[in-house]
């Protein structure tokens, strides 16, 4: 992996992650009902990702602008309960967020895809878009994923800092069998 001088100061830092969730989880399609929300779908891949940054000792919360319970069960499933949702200002969950945590900008990365994540993505140590990203993330962003969001974007992230980090090998040999 050859990162830059500046990405390899910036993946060294991080020890916090911070999702948003349709269009970085989620492919971005919202299936609605007149009851509401029907459904959403998750890559199982991402899933394994974020859990690899947990077992790495990186903290993961989610902010989305969208109010999900189905969000809110498929992260309890994973074990990732900073859930915040229904935020129309991010910035502010952010805060909030450093605050409760006693961080700094440099320690956190961010993962997102439209102009409502801007606010995040200038702020943090680490900002990630996704490949279909508007074109402002992707301007702002420290690096892009190859992969749109909800078609395994979140687990490229998640491995691409990892390694960055030198903790991933670690982790896949978990995942190998015994010789």
């Amino acid at each position: 992996m050859n990162l830059t001088k500046d990405l390899q100061q910036r993946t060294a830092a991080i020890t916090h992650f911070i999702f948003d969730v349709d269009g970085v989880m989620t492919d971005g399609h919202l299936f609605l009902t007149e009851q509401g929300e029907a459904c959403k779908g998750f890559h199982v891949r991402d899933g394994l990702g974020l859990q690899l940054l947990q077992r790495a000792g990186i903290r993961i919360a989610v902010i989305s602008g969208r109010d999900s319970p189905i969000v809110t069960s498929r992260l309890h499933t994973l074990g990732i309960h900073e859930i915040y949702q229904g935020i129309s200002h991010k910035g502010d969950a952010y805060a909030t967020f450093k605050q409760r945590h006693q961080l700094q900008d440099h320690q956190i990365a961010y993962m997102g895809d439209d102009l409502i994540d801007l606010p995040v993505l200038c702020q943090t140590g680490l900002a990630i878009g996704v490949a279909d990203a508007h074109e402002q993330v992707r301007q702002h962003a420290h690096w892009c994923t190859r992969n749109p969001g909800g078609q395994g974007a979140v687990r490229e992230a998640c491995e691409w800092l990892l390694q960055a980090q030198n903790k991933l090998q670690p982790l896949i040999q978990h995942y190998l069998p015994v010789a």
